[in-house]
């Protein structure tokens, strides 16, 4: 039997579209005159941070505008230098990037009336976690349990290290017997290397992109080849399953459960 939900936070949980990453990321390469893309910013979405900017300045096109505006590669200390600006420029916008996202609520009452514990993982540090975990709170998300890179000595996803630390911190006593839902392609890494069952989902996800408004506005056309496009990205990732929005979970829950028996 399934024992525990564990949620990412933004795009998956919070902050619909995960957005307020992606604004310090641009904001932050652009300060050392690096124009980034969405898709470039986003691709690595869910890791660690300081992980996050390392590989953006690993991708082809960005190392060469490095090497381009500054004369040379990009080095460690550069790494460094742009999560210097990164990390001012989320605090300063993370409160308001915490709300629900409109799924949430009640999906989280169905799991909780299944008596299922709900833990998270998180690209974020605690220092960043600080802002966000109360600030959900006030708007009615609390889960049992939340963990970041900070506690498992940085070693954020893929690695799955975190998914441990909520399993033995909410008593699980099997890795088959929880769930980790997220919506980038390092959440399903993370559940597919913890060897719980890895979901991902679609609506309000980074993989997406966009903001409600922006899916709202799509043809109905417009919207089945956006999500097929995130559905086909986290299969060939390891998803066990992918959902469309967070509202089908419990029932997916009774599915697993089933072929368990």
């Amino acid at each position: 039997m399934i024992e525990a939900v564990i949620l990412d936070w933004a795009g998956t949980a919070v902050d619909y579209g995960c957005f307020a990453p992606v604004r310090a990321f641009v904001e932050a390469f652009a300060h050392f005159g690096v124009a980034v893309t969405m898709e470039e910013t986003r691709a690595p979405m869910g890791m660690l941070k300081r992980d996050h900017i390392r590989a953006m300045l690993g991708m082809e096109r960005i190392a060469q505008v490095w090497r381009t505006v500054h004369g040379r590669p990009a080095t460690e200390e550069d790494v460094n230098a742009v999560y210097a600006q990164f990390e001012p420029k989320l605090f300063d916008i993370l409160d308001g990037y915490a709300a629900p996202k409109p799924d949430l609520p009640d999906t989280v009452t169905a799991l909780r009336a299944k008596g299922l514990k709900i833990g998270s993982t998180t690209g974020y540090t605690d220092a960043m976690m600080a802002i966000v975990v109360p600030r959900a709170a006030e708007l009615g998300y609390a889960p049992d349990l939340w963990i970041s890179p900070d506690s498992v000595g940085g070693k954020g996803r893929p690695y799955p290290y975190m998914i441990f630390e909520n399993l033995k911190a909410l008593g699980v006593t099997g890795v088959r017997r929880a769930v980790k839902v997220g919506d980038t392609v390092s959440d399903i890494r993370e559940g597919v290397n913890a060897g719980v069952w890895s979901v991902g989902v679609i609506e309000g996800s980074s993989e997406l992109g966009l903001s409600e408004a922006e899916f709202a506005a799509l043809s109905e056309r417009e919207r089945e080849i956006a999500c097929r496009r995130v559905e086909d990205t986290f299969r060939a990732a390891g998803a066990d399953c992918v959902l469309r929005d967070l509202h089908p979970l419990p029932a997916l829950l009774d599915t697993l459960n089933a072929k368990a028996d």
